[in-house]
């Protein structure tokens, strides 16, 4: 199993983000992932740079293979425009470019006063804009008309080699300090349901927030026995998992890729030579 960083964009700014993807090549991890959103999930988080400027960048610093984790495709920004970005992202990253999508949250997507649709339309939309975007990759002229998205004479002329592969989204006491930490910054990874993706406002989130204890974190590996981090990543290795995108919560980054790198990373090294 290949294990690469998590690059939180609603904890770092744009500057911040490229150097943590350096630090993650110099580490030895395999691949970079990358939030994309308009807003954080809370005002403790205090970051959301523009994704794909950020993309350019990295490109540019670091050898990794880079997806987004993940972009909504269909509301905040239109599909044809969605699809030129991540086109010059993958030509930028010369086929190490992989482009994470899913139906996105009203957190990000209300921001230009449209309406929220439900689940089965919001899976019909980005259904429609995945189609929408794979026609464009071909470089061929698109007229598309359909349920959500209208296209006209649009051509993208940047193109990989190859397009981008597509990934969907689908969700599925000795830690004290680490938690308390986890709990500050994504308290939203506690949240029930569905509530992530029809909370519309970081002070909506911040409110459903209150209701998350912080024992709710301790699903997380926590903490610094290693261990166990070490057994939280190989259950991913045992299920079958060919990728898996780790992230360290917090500002403490020196010791993730210091200690936690030196230490687990080799581990899964070791067990994919004697697999």
């Amino acid at each position: 199993m290949r294990i690469g960083v998590f690059l939180s964009s609603e904890e770092f700014g744009p500057g911040e983000l490229v150097d943590l993807a350096v630090r993650a090549e110099r580490a030895g991890f395999s691949g970079l992932w990358i939030s994309d959103h308009f807003h954080p999930w809370n005002d403790e988080q205090g970051h959301s740079p523009f994704v794909w400027s950020v993309i350019g960048a990295i490109a540019q610093a670091t050898d990794l293979p880079v997806g987004t984790g993940v972009t909504c495709p269909t509301i905040r920004i239109h599909p044809a425009v969605v699809a030129q970005a991540a086109a010059t992202s993958a030509v930028l990253l010369d086929g190490r470019f992989t482009f994470g999508v899913g139906s996105g949250e009203a957190l990000n997507e209300h921001i230009l006063g449209d309406a929220w649709p439900g689940a089965d339309e919001r899976l019909e939309m980005l259904e429609e804009a995945v189609e929408v975007m794979r026609a464009l990759w071909t470089g061929e002229v698109v007229d598309h008309r359909g349920t959500h998205y209208r296209v006209q004479s649009a051509r993208i002329y940047d193109l990989p080699d190859e397009p981008p592969p597509v990934i969907v989204s689908g969700f599925g006491p000795k830690a004290v300090e680490a938690r308390r930490t986890a709990h500050r910054l994504w308290p939203n990874a506690g949240l029930p349901g569905e509530l992530a993706q029809v909370l519309p406002t970081v002070a909506h989130f911040e409110q459903a927030a209150q209701l998350v204890p912080q024992e709710a974190m301790d699903s997380m590996p926590l903490g610094p026995d290693l261990e166990r981090h070490y057994e939280g990543c190989k259950a991913f290795a045992d299920a079958g998992v060919d990728e898996l995108y780790v992230q360290q919560i917090g500002p403490d980054q020196d010791a993730f890729f210091d200690e936690w790198a030196q230490e687990i990373l080799p581990r899964f090294h070791d067990d994919s030579r004697r697999a």
